[in-house]
């Protein structure tokens, strides 16, 4: 925990979640990503009955909802001990995609939308995923979509083609952006959608192979097609023309969610990385620790964790008093910063460990292929370092 950002609801949560992310995940978690779903899925059900059990449910959730009422502040600090396990934030019921759709739909969705897919996945009932990004488009501009809706009747008929549909493969539903009103200016003419998965229209295409590891369940990415895909018009989130301000506003969350979870990466990294340099011997009791380069590696990587740290959470206090639009230059440095320095710690934890660090004997090789998307998704880190760079040149007349 971090004093300046420390809250007495924290103090007692902190220990808890830390004490169960070691006992519970730490001993099977080699165990879960290597294997197939099916078996990983039972695993994890029976540690998250124990997790609900504890009172540690979904952390971000109001109390009223089920959840322990946590600010975004509060629940970055815990956001990173979950980071430092991959399923940690699963067994919490916080993972993405679901937390994103689940601030979608609490804010956005109808009162019958709620009941039929917002209840059920906060209880973790269910799963879900998101379909914006398109192959024959850049993902960098969501305002480019060849997916469309078409008002037919009381339904929409949609059709599409989408990828990176993370945790499609056996999810209940979709949250789908697609254009609904093609002559609007291009920031008003997508709207999101709520489809349920088992609808004829849809077909999940493939789980994709990222750097030769397809996955499946929530541990895959999809491409997937809407085919005269028809859902009622009430299956709208919000208004017909604000898919993009709806992206925008689950999106700036999201960022925070992911920057706190690739810290719990960097820490987990980090102290395998020490612990390599501290225990394995070169010659005549000369250990790697010794060498001058790792001792390097050590001290950048200590300093540019607790620099990213700092600057998450104050991005996340900034966002609880004003909200994210104000926060948009925090969340922007933060996106790109962060996800570089989690590709040089996870590099430098790697090298570490030679020969044993690209084996799927520790978890470096997972987070080293699994996470290399970090400067990718949600933006590339191009994009935001250009409108931060916008942003700040404003106040210099240009």
């Amino acid at each position: 925990m971090i004093e300046l950002f420390t809250t007495e609801k924290l103090k007692s949560l902190y220990p808890k979640v830390k004490a169960f992310m070691e006992t519970e995940l730490y001993p099977v978690e080699l165990q879960m990503v290597n294997g197939p779903w099916a078996e990983t899925k039972t695993l994890l059900d029976e540690i998250r009955a124990k997790a609900k059990a504890l009172g540690l449910w979904a952390p971000y959730l109001s109390e009223e909802e089920g959840g322990l009422g946590l600010s975004m502040a509060e629940f970055g600090q815990i956001s990173e001990i979950l980071g430092a396990t991959p399923l940690g934030h699963y067994v919490l019921n916080c993972q993405a995609p679901d937390i994103g759709n689940i601030e979608l739909l609490h804010q956005f969705a109808s009162n019958g939308l709620k009941e039929q897919f917002l209840v059920p996945l906060m209880n973790g009932e269910i799963r879900s995923c998101f379909a914006m990004t398109e192959p024959e488009f850049a993902g960098s501009n969501p305002v480019n979509l060849g997916t469309t809706a078409v008002l037919d009747g009381s339904e929409y008929v949609i059709n599409g083609h989408k990828w990176f549909t993370t945790a499609a493969d056996g999810a209940a539903f979709t949250i789908v952006m697609a254009v609904t009103n093609p002559e609007a200016n291009p920031y008003e003419r997508a709207s999101m959608i709520v489809v349920p998965l088992d609808n004829p229209g849809f077909e999940n295409v493939r789980n994709i192979s990222i750097m030769g590891e397809a996955g499946g369940g929530y541990m895959s990415h999809s491409e997937v097609r809407f085919t005269n895909c028809r859902v009622p018009r009430s299956n709208l989130i919000g208004e017909e023309g604000t898919g993009f301000m709806l992206a925008q506003q689950r999106l700036g969350p999201g960022r925070i969610h992911h920057c706190m979870r690739w810290i719990g990466i960097c820490e987990r990294a980090f102290d395998m990385m020490c612990n390599r340099a501290a225990s394995r011997e070169l010659r005549g009791g000369k250990k790697l620790g010794h060498q001058q380069t790792i001792q390097n590696w050590i001290a950048e990587s200590r300093a540019e964790i607790n620099a990213s740290r700092y600057m998450v959470l104050h991005a996340a206090h900034k966002m609880d008093l004003e909200g994210s639009k104000a926060a948009r230059m925090e969340i922007s440095t933060i996106k790109f910063y962060v996800a570089d320095v989690l590709m040089k710690v996870l590099d430098r934890a790697v090298q570490v460990h030679g020969a044993l660090g690209i084996t799927d004997d520790t978890l470096l090789s997972f987070w080293y292929r699994h996470e290399r998307g970090a400067r990718i998704y949600d933006g590339p880190d191009e994009v935001h370092k250009s409108s931060l760079a916008k942003s700040i040149l404003k106040g210099y007349g240009i």
